[in-house]
């Protein structure tokens, strides 16, 4: 009887691994001393490294964070249940690893790739660091493309770039989160993988948020990394470099990806938790003296990579809170001045009725035009300092001075300014509506409409948009170009959208800048 000589290679490949001697392996192993709160302190694991991950012997990992002659400070990643003192810990020689790849897209995993969905395990391409080295300066090309929010305040005024990193910041419950979620459902109708870390939020807030992404965008092209206020302090911490290296893996691939990090005061009060836990020396508001490094090493990374490297780009929006408006705290700070700009949401506009709450003033961004669709460019080129210009005047009229036709006149144009600029939630413009308004804006055929018909007439103009030229709305959101051919184009959509407006009786409108004026108006009272 013939043996298949596949099976008598097997064979003798057994018989020979059974003969040979057992390769002997050193396996440190150390005894957990104190535990609590997330952190416990090990001993007798002399050759552990900084951030290495250590494996307990229920399966619990954590980090290695301090490192002393005597012992070792260890943040766990998970739950401590069936760790106690005396529990032994094996020293893996590895740093913390997650699994990247195109499985993870429409996901909602933690900081371990795990998943939260109640799907299937992950099943990555490869396993990748959660730290990584940012690209050197000659690895990064110049930020020119724009990422469109759809929100007409940011694309007009403060325009984004890929791989811009761009601040949003202001008070709680200001609507910080919302413009993060509105650039992400913006994204259905483009190129850009989008990544939503959620560190420190309540596990209902993540919900909502996802369910607003699924309701409203491309949730097949989003990934959900969730750290909740229900993880684990080091699950925390570790979540938004998690999500950053997923969102590498696409940026290395020459496509591009959007990383939203809310927010990172809830991350430095966690990591401020932890260091405290293990005794490091605090310094100012008790933050240890790396906080600046914690964010800076996260920030670094995101990118706009060179054509050699592929031209991929990662575009981050990190989210800061503030606490009464005060920009100049510790931890907001040093976030403006490692990010290209912010966004500024006050308090005061959004309890007014102005939404997006976005202060124009306080709002910059540092790449600016250069990253700006050519379409919007042309428009928004005076856009920014007629409203600055139309808020001094508005303050300067709530004192009862007496204004000239020419005062009143601008004001009435600023309101409709100010009214083409709000926006409801989930529902960004596409660039081909947000250059309509601007062009109707710009060339007053907004003055003699209510400000408070603003909004019927974006209805109505989106609506002439997709009826009479589809056309030349698609070709102005591919290209990004506004043609004469277009303007006229779109000179006669503006009409047909006038024409469905209710008419203001004569002696009223822009005549005297007092009708319907809407929040911020200059006779109401503050």
């Amino acid at each position: 009887m013939s043996v298949d000589p596949h099976i008598r290679d097997w064979l003798a490949g057994a018989r020979a691994r059974l003969a040979a001697p057992a390769t002997p392996r050193l396996t440190q192993t150390g005894i957990v001393e104190r535990i609590g709160d997330g952190v416990a302190t090990v001993s007798g694991l002399p050759r552990t490294r900084l951030d290495e991950l250590l494996r307990f012997e229920n399966g619990a990992t954590g980090v290695a964070m301090k490192i002393s002659e005597q012992e070792i400070g260890c943040v766990l990643l998970g739950s401590s249940t069936g760790i106690s003192a005396g529990s032994r810990v094996f020293g893996t020689g590895e740093i913390i690893r997650i699994p990247v790849g195109e499985a993870l897209l429409g996901r909602v995993v933690d900081a371990t790739g795990a998943p939260l969905d109640g799907g299937p395990a992950i099943e990555g391409q490869r396993m990748d660091p959660v730290e990584r080295p940012a690209p050197g300066i000659v690895d990064r090309e110049l930020v020119t493309e724009p990422l469109v929010t759809g929100l007409t305040v940011i694309d007009a005024m403060i325009p984004l770039g890929r791989g811009q990193r761009e601040l949003i910041i202001g008070d709680r419950k200001t609507g910080k989160t919302t413009v993060a979620i509105d650039t992400m459902i913006r994204q259905r109708d483009s190129d850009v993988i989008c990544v939503y870390a959620a560190i420190g939020q309540k596990a209902s807030t993540v919900a909502r948020v996802i369910e607003a992404v699924r309701r409203h965008g491309a949730p097949e092209r989003c990934v959900f990394v969730a750290g909740t206020a229900g993880a684990a302090p080091g699950a925390q911490w570790t979540t938004p470099y998690a999500a950053c290296t997923i969102a590498e893996y696409f940026r290395d691939r020459g496509r591009h990806a959007l990383l939203i990090l809310d927010d990172l005061s809830k991350h430095a009060i966690i990591y401020r938790q932890i260091s405290l836990l293990l005794r490091k020396p605090p310094g100012r508001e008790a933050y240890p003296g790396d906080i600046f490094y914690l964010h800076a090493r996260l920030l670094e990374r995101a990118a706009k990579l060179s054509d050699d490297l592929g031209g991929g780009s990662l575009t981050a929006l990190p989210i800061a809170e503030t606490q009464a408006g005060n920009m100049t705290a510790f931890i907001p700070t040093n976030l403006i001045s490692i990010t290209d700009g912010q966004i500024y949401l006050e308090p005061k506009l959004f309890f007014e009725g102005q939404k997006p709450a976005v202060n124009v003033g306080l709002s910059v961004s540092r790449v600016g035009g250069a990253t700006q669709a050519n379409a919007i460019k042309t428009l928004a080129e005076t856009l920014k300092l007629d409203y600055a210009q139309f808020l001094e005047l508005e303050v300067f009229t709530r004192f009862g001075a007496m204004a000239d036709e020419r005062t009143r006149a601008r004001i009435a144009h600023g309101q409709r300014i100010r009214a083409i600029l709000a926006q409801p939630e989930y529902d960004p413009l596409p660039l081909s509506l947000q250059v309509a308004l601007l062009l109707a804006v710009s060339s007053g055929a907004l003055d003699a409409v209510d400000p408070a018909d603003i909004s019927r007439f974006r209805d109505s103009l989106r609506r002439q948009l997709e009826d009479v030229c589809p056309s030349v709305a698609a070709r102005i959101d591919e290209t990004g170009q506004l043609t004469d051919d277009d303007r006229a184009a779109l000179a006669h959509v503006i009409e047909a959208g006038l024409a469905d407006l209710p008419q203001p009786p004569a002696g009223e409108g822009a005549e005297d800048g007092t009708s319907g004026q809407g929040p911020g108006a200059p006779d109401e009272p503050h």
